[in-house]
């Protein structure tokens, strides 16, 4: 598969948008916070730092295109963690409607894919 390089540039800017504006989030606003806390264990206050730390941390290096198939492991960790503990359950009331909620979560899982698997190329 040949993608260019602006198709890989577009993407990690895009990934790079979403997972600090996520981590800022996660550290600006009290009721995202809250949210996570209350899906109880493993989730706590300095859990939540933690991870809004390393979405931002990690989006930064994707930006400016530094470590990025090292910075794509921990976001794919993180995603995966918050499919599972945030959309699973919606496998309750049938596949469409997780397909639906899991769409964005599934998205950012291709596209940081597609980043480790790139890995340093230019």
């Amino acid at each position: 598969m040949h993608t260019s390089l602006s198709t890989i540039k577009l993407i990690r800017y895009l990934v790079a948008y979403v997972f600090i504006t996520s981590g800022l989030m996660k550290l600006l606003s009290p009721e995202l916070g809250h949210y996570l806390i209350s899906l109880g264990p493993p989730f706590s206050q300095n859990t939540v730092y933690v991870i809004a730390i390393i979405e931002i941390i990690c989006g930064i290096f994707i930006l400016v295109n530094k470590g990025v198939k090292l910075a794509t492991i921990p976001l794919i960790i993180i995603m995966i963690a918050a499919l599972l503990l945030t959309k699973v359950s919606s496998l309750q009331s049938g596949f469409v409607q997780f397909s639906f909620n899991a769409r964005l979560d599934i998205v950012m899982l291709v596209l940081l894919y597609i980043l480790h698997s790139r890995g340093i190329r230019k």
